[in-house]
This record gives structure tokens, sequence and C-alpha cells, in this order.
């Protein structure tokens, strides 16, 4: 592709179903330090993320970014970026896969899916795919703090309970991230997003950022 980037769900232009947005009493300050924090992190890591784009670029067929189409706040639906860590064909191929997925409730999670690259095993494993996130953020259509945005096709999937995920701005990290990732249960997940949006403020969020550092260098749960 010209554009270097690969798009998913492009035809979905709008949410399956929205949800009210939660009041949030600190907006304006959660505001800024996810701008301050995003430029900051950008500027340390961006020299870590050249050599993880050139590897991606040199190693397998494709473009550098895999772009897809997320649900965010009260279900708007915005533009996600990852550095690409799957084959070209990976979409394509996941039907076949349906069989072998190692998750309950509307996600796919494989420990050893066989759509990885090589070099997509290791950015994963070390969250450097996730790196492309820190921009959709100084964009708005994330906080540094909040629950992961899921794909259109997983909220088609949701219940009410689910559904309350999408009342606050998603976010790169939150207690999921912290306490387990990918080795935690669909159900698990959805409560630890209820107890943040029960628990939210500016100090759980910057205790939420100060934890994930050594969360993602213990690579616990990440794949």
């Amino acid at each position: 592709m010209a554009t270097g980037v690969i798009h998913k769900d492009q035809t979905a232009a709008l949410a399956p179903r929205s949800v009210s947005p939660r009041p949030v009493s600190y907006r304006r300050q959660k505001r800024i330090v996810d701008f301050v924090g995003a430029s900051v992190v950008i500027l340390l890591t961006l020299p870590l993320l050249l050599i993880a784009a050139l590897l991606v670029k040199v190693t397998s067929r494709g473009p550098l970014l895999y772009v897809s189409k997320r649900v965010g706040l009260c279900g708007r639906v915005f533009r996600f970026y990852k550095l690409r860590s799957m084959y070209v064909d990976a979409e394509q191929r996941k039907k076949a896969l349906a069989e072998k997925n190692e998750k309950e409730g509307p996600i796919f999670k494989m420990k050893d899916d066989p759509r990885i690259t090589p070099v997509g095993r290791l950015i994963r494993k070390s969250s450097i795919d996730e790196l492309p996130q820190l921009f959709n953020v100084l964009k708005g259509d994330m906080s540094l703090v909040g629950p992961r945005p899921p794909l259109v096709g997983e909220v088609k999937k949701y219940g009410d309970y689910e559904m309350q995920r999408l009342s606050i701005k998603p976010g790169l990290t939150c207690y999921w991230q912290i306490m387990g990732r990918s080795d935690l249960t669909f159900d698990e997940w959805m409560d630890l997003d209820h107890q943040y949006l029960k628990e939210m403020s500016l100090m759980t969020d910057l205790k939420i950022i100060a934890k994930t550092p050594k969360a993602v260098l213990t690579c616990r749960g990440a794949y």
C-alpha cells in the first residue's frame, strides 16, 4: 500500500451501539496529563520506535502500521494505530483459526498465533507495537488511562454491562494492563474496567501510569 498502513473494518462508519458519557470531574487535568505524558514518552521512545519500524519493514511484506477502526467514547469509531506485528493476510486466516481461540467472550487470543511474524512476537512481547497509540492520545481519541478500545465487531456482541466501559475515553493502560493482560479471562477484564469506572481519579490514573512500566517489562500476559 502506498500509505504504509493496513486498514481494517473500513466500511464501519458508525459504532453499532452507543452509551451515555460518564461525568469525569478531573477531565481538564486528565487531558493535561495525557498530552504532556504522551509527548514525553514519544520523545523518549522515538529511536526505539524507528528501529522497530525498520525491522518490521525489512523482515516481512506489508506496511509499517496496522490501522483498525476501534470503538471509543460513547460508541464513536476512530482509527487506532499499531506497528504491524502480523502477516498481511492475518485477517483472512482468522476464521480458519476460530476453533483455536483460547478466550471466551467476543475476543480472539492465541499464545502461539501463527499469523504473527517473528519480529511481531518481539514487539508484542515488549509492547513496542503499542507505541503509535501515543499519537491517538495526542489527537484526543484515547487517554493514557482507560479501558482498552474494542473492535466494532466485538461491541456488537456486548451486553449492557460491557457497554458501560464505553462511557469514558479508552486508554493505553488500565487495571487490565497491570494485572495480567491476556492471562485474564474476558469476565475478569470487564470487572477490572468496571473497577476503574468506580475508582477513576487523577490519583488513580497516576498510580496506574506509575505501575505500567513494570508490567510492560515483566511481559506478563503479552501475546
